[in-house]
């Protein structure tokens, strides 16, 4: 397959690149600063900025991932870059599928409350997860093929285990509550989803 990886520099794009060489995928890594990208990878810099210059970049791919990250002090940025890269995607061409690193707080913790009007989310976490649930009904809205794939609550570099839970709109927490996932582990179930697409269309989720 195909891939272009956008954010492939960031803490959970280097996991995802190296989920996609491991099983033979053809990959495009993607950042606003590629060095330190593998010598043997294909790199291209770009900042997100403009519509025309991604649609170039992603022409002919099976499939892109957004890793991007926003700045803290503006995450907002987020719905811009969300944007452009649907319209891309619609001037490349639609049977190219975008599958987005997304985030937890739109996620239920109880029918009808998510992690965001729970009110239990610190405060540092609300404007990104706000702007993440935005992101996501730009995505809801569009005509393209979209995936949007939300992390656990914790969401950091780990072990590589294989054995992990999915779900839909739902957060997955263990019997104590507990909401986690590696990074490594949530790069399986991507690369997961980009093989054996269950998601179309749709978010889901992941956790232990």
């Amino acid at each position: 397959m195909n891939v272009v990886l956008y954010g492939a520099t960031g803490k959970s794009g280097i996991r995802i690149l190296s989920e996609l060489l491991s099983r033979g995928h053809k990959v495009t890594a993607v950042a606003r600063n590629p060095i330190g990208l593998p010598a043997s990878v294909k790199t291209v810099k770009d900042d997100l900025s403009d519509v025309n210059k991604i649609a170039a970049i992603i022409s002919g791919a099976d499939a892109v991932v957004s890793a991007y990250a926003p700045p803290q002090d503006d995450t907002d940025q987020l719905l811009g870059v969300t944007e452009r890269e649907i319209e891309a995607v619609r001037k490349a061409g639609k049977n190219i599928r975008l599958i987005v690193v997304g985030g937890a707080g739109s996620l239920e913790v109880a029918p009808g409350v998510t992690v965001l009007k729970s009110g239990h989310l610190p405060a540092e976490w609300v404007p990104i997860a706000t702007s993440h649930e935005k992101a996501l009904e730009l995505l809801k809205k569009s005509d393209i093929n979209w995936t949007y794939f939300s992390p656990a609550g914790f969401f950091e570099p780990g072990t590589r285990t294989g054995k992990f839970r999915l779900d839909t709109n739902k957060l997955v927490a263990d019997a104590q509550g507990n909401s986690r996932i590696s990074m490594e582990d949530y790069a399986i179930a991507l690369v997961d989803e980009l093989e054996r697409p269950a998601y179309e269309r749709a978010r889901f989720t992941i956790g232990y």
